[in-house]
């Protein structure tokens, strides 16, 4: 069974939105929570980890279930996805992302107290010491747990998928966990973004109020470090093939 281009782009828009509904709405709609600050990070991971298994399931035989730029482009590097798509994905998946930011500011416009601590908090955008948003880690150890952590995702999403492999039906339930596993680790640096589109979402709407226009200054690292995370994943993908016994 075939799918023809924009029924992928489709589903890449419509995952991505997915995506954000999970992990933007899990960030935002706990702030005036009164859990403690690590619970809060369990449960932001949970729903973007569990979220993320069913969109793989869900959209996975379609497009790939990328839903994030530097897996896309990352595919690509290492030779598993074509070059004409690339550009159409990431435009899919950041308008999906937009999209379902929007709707997680959409609800918290409900609540003016959550609103306004959502308005403050750039919509959850994740952020380093080094802008004007409070933050307690450098600018150089943001990038280095995003690159980190990018890769260790990307690998995982690179190599569970080949065709060959032994657990491919099991591969969006390993994705998922993984994406668990880095958000728990990253949050409590940075926010964790390890997906472009994750980040971008909530500041390019912030960038709308005085309060949140902080985030999308600082926005580009969280582009550039995963992409270089998922570019080293490939590396290795390809390094790491089977080769044919003659």
């Amino acid at each position: 069974m075939t799918y023809s281009s924009s029924q992928k782009y489709l589903a890449e828009f419509v995952g991505t939105m997915g995506l954000l509904l999970a992990v933007g709405g899990a960030a935002v709609f706990t702030l005036l929570s009164v859990i403690d600050p690590l619970t809060r990070v369990l449960l932001v991971s949970l729903s973007v980890g569990f979220g993320l298994i069913g969109l793989i399931y869900t959209f996975g035989d379609i497009s790939g279930g990328h839903f994030n730029p530097a897996v896309t482009i990352a595919a690509w590097a290492a030779g598993r996805f074509p070059g004409r798509d690339v550009i159409p994905y990431i435009l899919a998946q950041v308008a999906g992302g937009v999209l379902g930011m929007g709707i997680v500011a959409g609800i918290a416009y409900g609540n003016s107290n959550l609103f306004s601590l959502a308005q403050r908090a750039a919509l959850g955008s994740q952020t380093y010491s080094g802008g004007s948003a409070p933050g307690a880690f450098s600018l150089s150890a943001v990038f280095l747990i995003e690159v980190a952590f990018t890769f260790m995702l990307v690998l995982v999403i690179l190599f569970s998928t080949r065709s060959n492999g032994s657990a491919k039906n099991l591969a969006p339930v390993g994705i998922g966990l993984t994406l668990l596993m880095t958000n728990l680790v990253a949050i409590p640096i940075d926010g964790a973004s390890i997906n472009p589109a994750r980040s971008f979402a909530p500041a390019v709407l912030s960038s709308m109020w005085s309060s949140g226009n902080w985030a999308i200054g600082q926005d580009w690292i969280f582009w550039v470090a995963p992409i270089i995370g998922g570019l080293f994943a490939a590396l290795l993908d390809r390094a790491l093939k089977a080769k044919a016994v003659p």
